[in-house]
């Protein structure tokens, strides 16, 4: 018998082929193959919101052989990947290829490896139409709601903008913290810290002033800080108590989808999407030396914290061999998930516990191997026993005033040994180890200052922040938060400072615009209901039109209103001037945005009407001609640089230009990957030099 397996990728397609062996033919969707066509809504909102389908513009002769290869199997096997998203994915190949939708003919392969191959292979099932309705419903409420909604900000603000179901709401939260920073007033605060040394010790150890006569002491200014000084002078400090006591220190729990998305932007300074690629890649499958060709983790789009009996016995077994039997828990540890999970996949992990990051290390890429390590050492670390810390807390008697200190020092590293998970905010007050102090101990004072502090504001979102953010108030889906990001960034409303989200002007615009006219699209609450809503349609607990038709009504009521109320009015945005002259009347010319991007134009419109390429400068010059190099894009928005004298000179590289030259013959030098500067002519000079962090 001759079967036909489809799956989405081909390098997944490869690797299942490879497992599967004779009989079985295995073929590449490359996505999704049908979806509602983008030139028009697509959706017949007087026919109870029924979509549009049609084949996606290039794979109608993709379709048509798919159709062919489909009739001459005599079965046809639906291996899309396991989410919500792969499930409407099979069962629009099932609609164009006439299956029948009844049949057991979709599989899923949560690891891509003999086992779980095998185990997809031996437990088809039929498509669960519940699953296919809750992503119709998520694809049409987006599709109303971005084919309404941003034409709407197009006309009142500036063309080719747009608005989103989840995007808008992520928009709004960085938009108010921003306005949170700018409202937040700084107080004045000072601290009077001590040094201490414990004769005979020569250890050197740390002391804030905390109470005066039992009441903890607020000090708000500088007279107040010199006054405690002045009290302090000649006073004996003295330990008055030494509190100690233990406490255990948990791992976290394996990763799922937004966990590793935050954990990689955190100690890897990786974007959502780099981490997803890397994540995909070795979900599909890689050839290790030494091993052969498989998929190194399970499927890397889930919610769920489970890991299966299997995987648990496999870790248990490393951690066992490799560390000893102290840093197995007695008793199984099992992680608890929040809400709703996708489908019930297993945690994201390593498909083979027992293949170590230093054994595939030589055999894949750099970011594939650090996002490996990353989840096989974060797994692994799950399954170990916890940190065992003593703690000390002491408190040192000068008169009426009373410092404390405290500490803690490791009796047992247990799952440190091998992971701990990375903090944005990293100050920990008590990580600083003390030496060995008893009460009545008399210490040496080595030196009392009083310092000055600010209060300081909320910190602006980071790109790991914004996904936890989004997940705690059960706003989207893991699966959908590097489209998030990656959308407020691409559309101009959201700028990338260093790892911070700043709103531009535009994005304010938007976010305003839309909480006067529009308040539930970006209403956190309202829009976390609505993703409740979507998943009880999973279950089979609500109807997908039903749903739809209810969150119609409430959108499309308020935009009308909205289109009314602001017929005419058009919200101005401030301009950025540049320094280039008008060559016409003298004006600095100002950035506009056209159809085809930005340009410059002059202000004087419509008495000038004189308009220009915008042309980014940088600080180098060209190595072949002396002319300007300037910054470039691609038709798909990637930067690359080239002379300015083009096309007389056709000078161009992808890698960056710097502001320094090159110390040997005067050129400019650009940069390279590995973070190194070096001199364009290779021929004559060939000069090389490590570069500083700091970007040109």
């Amino acid at each position: 018998m001759s079967k036909l397996v489809i799956v989405e990728s081909p390098a997944k397609a490869k690797n299942i082929k490879g497992y599967l062996g004779k009989g079985y033919e295995v073929i590449a969707s490359m996505g999704h193959v049908r979806d509602l066509p983008s030139a028009r809504l697509s959706v017949d909102v007087d026919n109870d919101f029924e979509p549009k389908y049609a084949v996606i513009k290039g794979k109608e002769n993709f379709v048509k052989d798919l159709k062919k290869k489909a009739d001459k199997a005599d079965y046809v096997y639906l291996a899309t990947d396991p989410d919500r998203e792969a499930v409407a994915i099979s069962w629009h190949l099932a609609t164009l290829l006439d299956l029948d939708l009844s049949e057991k003919n979709r599989v899923t392969f949560n690891e891509i490896t003999k086992h779980g191959v095998t185990e997809g292979m031996d437990n088809p099932r039929s498509i669960d139409i519940d699953l296919v309705d809750a992503q119709q419903a998520r694809r049409i409420l987006d599709r109303l709601i971005g084919y309404k909604l941003s034409p709407f900000i197009s006309q009142k603000i500036r063309r080719g903008l747009s608005a989103g179901r989840v995007q808008s709401v992520a928009l709004r939260l960085v938009v108010d913290r921003e306005e949170e920073i700018r409202a937040f007033k700084p107080e004045e605060y000072w601290s009077i810290d001590a040094k201490f040394t414990n004769p005979p010790g020569k250890k050197v150890f740390g002391a804030a002033i905390y109470s005066k006569s039992g009441k903890k002491i607020k000090i708000e200014n500088k007279e107040q800080s010199d006054s405690i000084l002045a009290d302090l002078e000649n006073e004996d400090y003295i330990v008055s108590s030494v509190k100690k006591g233990s406490r255990k220190k948990s791992p976290t729990p394996p990763f799922n989808t937004s966990s590793l998305q935050q954990e990689a932007s955190r100690r890897l300074s990786f974007q959502a999407r780099r981490t997803m690629k890397a994540a995909q890649e070795l979900y599909e499958g890689l050839d290790v030396q030494g091993i052969g060709t498989l998929g190194l983790i399970t499927y890397m789009r889930t919610d769920s914290l489970r890991i299966s009996d299997e995987a648990r016995a496999e870790g248990n077994k490393y951690i066992l061999e490799t560390y000893g039997e102290k840093y197995l828990p007695k008793k199984p540890r099992y992680y608890k998930t929040k809400g709703n999970v996708q489908d019930g996949h297993e945690a994201i992990r390593p498909s083979v516990p027992s293949i170590t990051p230093d054994r595939i290390k030589d055999s894949v890429t750099s970011d594939q191997y650090k996002i490996y390590k990353l989840i096989w050492e974060r797994f692994i670390a799950s399954l170990m026993e916890s940190c065992l810390q003593e703690t000390v807390k002491v408190e040192i008697s000068a008169g009426d005033y009373i410092f404390t200190t405290s500490g803690y020092t490791v009796k047992f590293d247990g799952f440190t040994a091998l992971y701990e998970e990375a903090k944005e905010d990293t100050n920990d007050e008590d990580s600083a180890p003390l030496p060995a102090l008893a009460q009545g101990d008399v210490l040496k004072l080595k030196s009392i200052l009083g310092n000055q502090h600010f209060t300081q504001p909320p910190a602006r979102y980071t790109e790991a922040s914004l996904i936890k953010a989004l997940e705690e108030n059960g706003v989207g889906r893991p699966s959908t938060y590097v489209t998030i990001t990656s959308t407020i960034v691409a559309r101009e409303y959201v700028k990338r400072e260093g790892k911070q989200f700043v709103p531009t002007e535009l994005g304010e615009a938007v976010t305003k615009l839309l909480e006067e006219k529009m308040p539930n699209i970006v209403n956190v609450k309202y829009t976390s209901k609505m993703e409740e809503d979507l998943d009880k349609i999973d279950s089979g607990d609500k109807n997908y039109k039903e749903m739809i038709r209810l969150y119609y009504d409430d959108f499309e009521k308020p935009l009308e209103r909205a289109k009314k109320d602001m017929q005419g009015v058009k919200i101005k945005l401030s301009e950025e001037e540049t320094d280039e002259v008008c060559e016409k009347c003298g004006r600095n010319m100002v950035v506009k945005i056209g159809r085809f991007g930005k340009f410059l134009a002059c202000p004087g419109y419509p008495e000038c009407k004189n308009t220009k390429p915008l042309v980014l400068k940088t600080k180098a010059k060209c190595p072949e001609c002396g002319g300007d190099v300037i910054e470039k894009k691609t038709r798909k928005g990637t930067s690359f640089y080239g002379c300015s004298n083009y096309p007389k000179c056709n000078f161009m590289t992808w890698d960056m230009p710097s502001d320094e030259v090159c110390p040997n013959c005067g050129k400019s030098l650009f940069r390279r990957k590995g973070n190194v500067l070096y001199c364009p002519d290779t021929e004559g000079c060939g000069f090389t030099k490590p570069a500083s962090r700091k970007k040109s």
